[in-house]
């Protein structure tokens, strides 16, 4: 019901919490009516999977995971993964039917990884990219919620993430759908069960990052355990002689170590929050219902610490200071999903973002108007309600903000300042009151970020919206991730997540490697894209100079050469996802 709650616009660098907090009241009395059809919007998924036909399919995956799930356990007996709840795979536990056999059908490349945890379980993932795209690219992992959360109802974001560029890492945490329940003597009782413990979301998605990391020249070696200090290193070790483990990334030769985000749901959510302002490795962050604190000894949901202590290092709980960009989704109802029976703190969904504003680092909270917290993990089963387009608007924002945060794509401003989310046509189509505003109106959504042509973008209720919010995004106007993971694995020359196999600059392709032909050596390049130096070449006689990849969209790339006489000069060329469109000029 669009204009339910009233309009709050801030501008400005930060947002003082205790100011919003003086104007949080709804404008409205509470309406059971109103609440009756936003509650039953969880329903609205079901539309997809009900049909005969999905059905039918979803029956078929099923039979194939449960098949495999059994053979894998047979073939390595010393696995522990079966008792739990997702181990085979089947129904709920499928995911999206209609995502498997990605490599089959041409839409990507995927391998399938085990790799040993710190305290010697056994994990078990996914990798995933296009063949088309880039020679290097920035890589995604994703941390799964607890419970009935298995990798693969996350599969919808990760797809469209390895469609747009990315290279991505989905795993199962400890406890948790194929990865072992418990792990070695003497710490096979370190992070289980997981629920109560956090050790596999928070130390594991640690673990997952380093085997991300890991290459041929450095192969993956987990850290010591948290409980004693033991190394399971040598298991590691044997399975990968033993052909059962992977001995590191099996797509290392395609990531940029140096552009890496994480993504998590729920407790990996919480997870997610602390690791990646931990971890200097990671750039950005994305949580899934929701943004957690910084400090794991912190209680996870008001209940118990976060995380379990970690005697034999005490470093790997410190907390960690709030540095790098982190959005947060969120959605009307949490687990289990249960109406209102009045209007909600406006501003409840958005505490630690708030924190982000105050300590001057980009941010936001997006609420999806009648979603829950299944909406972010793609369960074929009316148990678990979702809405019909909040996957897709969980894909469109978890693309935009890694774009911008991770891959540096100026481009991505306009999907993050999109004003589609608040005019969806199939969201309308929907509603019984035809709303096409996917923000909900008991929540405020908020955006708060620096622009990549200077000044800030601060809008404290996106549902209403803000002076800056733009109709034109540079995409069509239909996006749905099913129709970009299904695209066949070709080039396109799409900016941003409504394209498939991005293809950036630095592939060696015609018109991306700049030949060098000047009288004296050039010893120096320096390279400029959008202003922002991005790449220094050195030699002693440099031939041709790589422009590193951009993403699609307009590109303005200045190089600066440097003679071994001391001599410099300046080139500019402008891009069109990656296509020359102006000529080669020199300036001596």
């Amino acid at each position: 019901m669009p204009g339910r709650v009233g309009a709050l616009v801030l501008r400005g660098v930060g947002v003082a919490a205790a100011a919003l907090m003086a104007v949080a009241p709804a404008a409205a009395a509470f309406d059971p009516q109103a609440e009756a059809e936003n509650y039953g919007k969880g329903k609205e998924r079901a539309a997809i999977y009900s049909t005969p036909e999905y059905q039918a399919l979803l029956r078929q995956v099923s039979l194939q995971n449960r098949a495999a799930a059994m053979a894998m356990q047979a073939a390595d007996p010393e696995r522990n993964f079966l008792l739990q709840l997702c181990a085979t795979g089947e129904d709920g536990c499928a995911g999206d039917a209609r995502l498997y056999d990605w490599q089959a059908k041409g839409y990507g490349i995927v391998q399938k990884v085990l790799f040993t945890a710190r305290n010697g379980a056994t994990l078990s993932g996914h990798v995933w990219a296009t063949r088309a795209g880039p020679a290097k690219r920035p890589g995604i992992v994703i941390t799964n919620g607890s419970v009935q959360a298995p990798e693969q109802v996350y599969w919808f974001v990760a797809q469209t993430l390895a469609k747009n560029g990315y290279v991505v890492m989905t795993w199962d945490p400890q406890n948790q759908g194929q990865s072992d329940s418990q792990g070695e003597s003497p710490d096979q009782n370190e992070g289980f069960p997981a629920q109560s413990d956090g050790r596999p979301f928070f130390d594991g998605t640690e673990d997952a990052l380093n085997f991300f990391f890991s290459t041929a020249a450095h192969p993956y070696v987990p850290q010591k355990s948290c409980t004693t200090g033991t190394s399971h290193a040598a298991k590691q070790t044997r399975r990968v002689k033993a052909g059962l483990n992977a001995g590191f990334n099996p797509f290392w030769q395609l990531l940029d170590a140096s552009r890496v985000g994480i993504a998590g749901h729920s407790y990996g959510a919480a997870g997610v929050s602390y690791i990646g302002q931990f971890d200097p490795r990671v750039d950005a962050i994305v949580a899934f219902d929701n943004l957690g604190n910084t400090d794991p000894n912190a209680n996870f949901i008001g209940q118990r610490a976060a995380e379990q202590p970690c005697p034999a290092d005490p470093s790997q709980r410190k907390p960690a200071k709030i540095a790098k960009p982190a959005l947060g989704m969120s959605a009307d109802y949490f687990i289990p999903p249960e109406p209102n029976t009045s209007d909600p703190d406006p501003l409840g969904k958005s505490t630690q973002s708030f924190k982000y504003s105050k300590a001057g680092v980009d941010t936001g909270e997006l609420i999806i108007r009648g979603g829950t917290h299944y909406d972010f993990d793609w369960v074929p089963n009316p148990g678990f309600p979702a809405t019909l387009r909040g996957a897709d608007e969980i894909a469109w924002y978890t693309n935009a903000w890694f774009d911008k945060y991770v891959k540096g794509d100026a481009s991505a401003d306009k999907r993050l300042l999109t004003d589609r989310w608040r005019r969806d046509a199939a969201e309308a189509a929907v509603d019984p009151h035809g709303d096409a505003n996917m923000f909900s109106w008991y929540y405020r959504s908020r955006l708060d970020i620096g622009l990549s042509g200077g000044g800030r973008f601060v809008c404290e209720d996106m549902r209403t919206g803000c002076p800056g919010l733009q109709a034109n995004d540079g995409q069509p106007a239909s996006y749905e991730y099913i129709r970009i993971v299904t695209s066949k694995d070709a080039a396109t020359s799409a900016g941003g997540p409504a394209g498939s196999g991005i293809r950036g600059c630095g592939d060696r392709k015609a018109g991306r490697v700049v030949p060098l032909h000047y009288r004296h050596r050039i010893v120096r390049a320096i390279v400029y894209i959008n202003g922002k130096r991005v790449k220094v070449y050195r030699g002693r006689s440099i031939k041709r100079v790589p422009i590193p990849e951009a993403g699609g969209g307009r590109q303005v790339v200045k190089i600066v050469l440097v003679s071994s006489t001391g001599r410099r000069y300046a080139s500019v060329r402008t891009y069109k996802g990656c296509a020359k469109t102006r000529p080669h000029r020199v300036r001596h």
